[in-house]
């Protein structure tokens, strides 16, 4: 069963202002079949988070350690943490033109899987998979990204993660910017994916919605580049209640802190 363990995990980004620190010591497991939510205010690292563990150029690792069961994760290049089994569903996907999403998603099951998919298998799959994502086969032949409203856009990394079939998938607010019906289609692509117990999830939010629909077993605060408390489901339905000011200095709000 797959495990990505954070340890010590400390991470900066140049600025113009000069080198900033974002994490500044992060520990998290997640183990195959848990689903972690990562909540908190703007700016408190969640995305850094996301980004530094799929191999972001931007962002400097100067401490810690990311393994994935038990190989560095840091000592890979992006493309080899992917085929280790890391997935990152973006929170702004870009766009890949000249690249149809087809020949996108059967090229990169091929890097992963080390060989081409069967062809008549592959396409059996993928029409499943974007009939149960409520897509029309028309959006197969469409370039990567391209002219996709933003509910499109987060069907597609949904669309990706259960082809893929990764071993971690780490979701970047996929919620931001969908619609109630969008956000039950792609809540309902995450659970189909967590069924089978063998995907760990790390769930990046900043509101709870989503949580009605994908049911983390653990929730962690992220408060100025750390974890600053840590619980069930009910830890996230007091957020609701409580917002984060608790845990913010006096005299800060989130809006300050970002």
């Amino acid at each position: 069963m797959a495990t990505l363990d954070i340890r010590g995990l400390h991470v900066t980004v140049d600025t113009e202002q000069g080198t900033k620190e974002i994490l500044r010591g992060v520990d998290l497991t997640v183990r195959a079949g848990e689903t972690h939510a990562i909540m908190g205010p703007n700016g408190s690292g969640k995305s850094t988070l996301a980004y530094s563990i799929a191999g972001h150029p931007k962002y400097t690792v100067t401490g810690g350690t990311v393994t994935l069961d038990g190989e560095d994760v840091l000592a890979m290049t992006v493309d080899e943490r992917a085929r280790a089994g890391l997935f990152l569903a973006m929170q702004y996907p870009v766009e890949v033109p000249g690249v149809s999403v087809a020949n996108f998603l059967r090229t990169a099951k091929t890097a992963i899987d080390g060989e081409a998919p069967k062809l008549r298998t592959w396409t059996k799959d993928v029409r499943g998979a974007m009939e149960q994502l409520r897509m029309d086969p028309t959006f197969a032949e469409r370039n990567v990204n391209e002219g996709f409203s933003g509910g499109e856009k987060k069907r597609h990394e949904i669309l990706q993660m259960e082809l893929l079939k990764p071993k971690v998938a780490v979701l970047d607010e996929t919620d931001s910017g969908l619609d109630v019906d969008a956000l039950k289609i792609v809540s309902e692509g995450v659970n189909r994916v967590r069924e089978g117990g063998e995907v760990g999830v790390l769930l990046i939010t900043h509101y709870t919605r989503i949580l009605r629909y994908i049911s983390p077993d653990f929730v962690h605060v992220f408060v100025d580049g750390r974890i600053a408390e840590q619980g069930g489901p009910e830890l996230a339905t007091r957020l609701e209640d409580e917002g984060y000011d608790r845990f913010l200095p006096t005299g800060a709000t989130p809006a300050s802190k970002a």
